[in-house]
C-alpha cells in the first residue's frame, strides 16, 4: 500500500498506554468505529495483552505491536517469525543492522510489516550524546533510514521534526509513522521533539501515533474524532 492509498481513518494510531486489559478493552468500546487502528505497547503487552492483538484483528481492527526488538540477528529473526501469526499489522525493532536485517528475515513473506524506530522522541542532541552517540538527532536519523531501506525495512518510527527530511531520504517507499503528536493545547509530556497532527501530515506523516491526549480525554471519542477531522484537513479531504 503507498502512502497516497492509505484511508484517512487509518493514519490515526491510537497508544492503548494504559494499566490493564480490562482498561484497555473498555477505551475500544469508548472509542467505537471512530478509530481503526491502535498500539499495543510495553505496558499492556507485559499486563497480559498480547491475545487482545489478535482479538483487535479479528474485528477488522488493525494493530501497531511496539516491542522495539533489539537482540542478536538469530534471536531478533525467531521473535518475530512467532509474531507473524499474532495477526499485528506493524512491529517495531530498534534501527541497528543487525537487528532490522534479523526482523526482516523474520518477517518473510507474511504481511506484517517491520518499522525502524530511529531516535526515540524523548531523545534531543544532548540525550544522544550522553549516550556516547557523536552524531546530532537528525545525523543518526538519516544516517539510520538509509540503512533500513537497503535493508527491505517497510517503514520507520521518528518524531514529526524529521519526517520531511525523511520523505526526501526514502521518498515514498517507506510508511513514515510519527509518535510525539501533541494536538494545540495538549501537554507535551516527557516527549521532546513534538508536532499537532495537522502539521505532521503537512510535513509528509504517513501515521500518526496519538496517546495520552486521547486515552487521557474526557471524551476520547470526541478528541479522536477531532484529530480526524485534523488529518483530513491537512490531506485536503
Amino acid at each position: 500500500m503507498t502512502p497516497a492509498e492509505i484511508a484517512p481513518k487509518d493514519r490515526l494510531i491510537v497508544a492503548l498506554d494504559l494499566p490493564s486489559v480490562d482498561a484497555a478493552e473498555a477505551m475500544i468500546n469508548r472509542l467505537g468505529d471512530s478509530v481503526t487502528f491502535y498500539k499495543i505497547g510495553y505496558r499492556l503487552v507485559y499486563a497480559g495483552g498480547l491475545p487482545l492483538v489478535g482479538k483487535l484483528a479479528d474485528k477488522g481492527k488493525k494493530v501497531f505491536l511496539d516491542l522495539k526488538l533489539h537482540d542478536i540477528g538469530n534471536t531478533v529473526t525467531q521473535g518475530v517469525e512467532s509474531i507473524t501469526r499474532l495477526g499485528a499489522t506493524f512491529l517495531t525493532v530498534h534501527a541497528y543492522p543487525q537487528t532490522m536485517k534479523g526482523a526482516v528475515e523474520g518477517r518473510g513473506n507474511s504481511s506484517l510489516k517491520i518499522l525502524a524506530v530511529t531516535v526515540l522522541t524523548s531523545y534531543n542532541d544532548d540525550d544522544l550524546h550522553a549516550a556516547g552517540y557523536r552524531l546530532s538527532v537528525s545525523e543518526l536519523v538519516e544516517a539510520r533510514a538509509q540503512q533500513a531501506q537497503v535493508l527491505g525495512v517497510d517503514g520507520l518510527v521518528s518524531s514529526p521534526e524529521e519526517v520531511g527530511a525523511l520523505r526526501k531520504v526514502v521518498g515514498h517507499q517507506m510508511h513514515l509513522v510519527t509518535p510525539g503528536i501533541r494536538p494545540a493545547g495538549s501537554a507535551s509530556g516527557d516527549q521532546k521533539r513534538i508536532m499537532t497532527p495537522g502539521r505532521a501530515i503537512a510535513a509528509g506523516a504517513d501515521y500518526l501515533v496519538v496517546g495520552r491526549p486521547v486515552v487521557e480525554a474526557a471524551d476520547p471519542r470526541a478528541t479522536a474524532d477531532a484529530i480526524q477531522a485534523e488529518i483530513a484537513a491537512a490531506l485536503g479531504g
